[in-house]
């Protein structure tokens, strides 16, 4: 009767202190989802940042979206694809149609082929 006892207790006293013995070590680097934020947001500001003067719009709507308002023209503010809450402001040199003149305002229809003249460095819009 001992021994059917003996070897149930014996196995749970192994069981417990082997559990007991193991516990994870802890890592000199940051927390796995910090990693993961730092590259991430690494990425997003490099792709932000390879857009440049002379470039053209369809090169800035690969990383860029515009915003829901009406069409930006030359001249507009450009919402990352990647985080909504960077921006950029750029301005366009026209390809395909000369601008137009109504009243004292300046369009330009939008053309895909347009060429980035100034692009803004990205920067943080947080709307509540």
């Amino acid at each position: 009767m001992i021994r059917r006892l003996l070897v149930p207790v014996l196995l749970s006293i192994i069981a417990i202190g082997g559990t007991a013995s193991f516990q994870p070590t802890q890592s000199a680097s940051p927390e796995p989802c910090t990693q993961d934020r730092e590259v991430w947001l690494r990425h997003v500001l490099e792709r932000m940042e390879n857009i440049k003067p002379g470039m053209t719009r369809v090169d800035l709507l690969k990383v860029f979206k515009t915003d829901d308002g009406p069409p930006t023209g030359l001249r507009g503010t450009f919402i990352s694809r990647d985080c909504p809450q960077f921006r950029v402001d750029v301005e366009f040199k026209p390809v395909a149609l000369p601008d137009r003149v109504y009243g004292s305002f300046v369009t330009s229809f939008e053309d895909y082929r347009d060429i980035i003249v100034k692009v803004s460095k990205p920067y943080l819009q947080i709307r509540n």
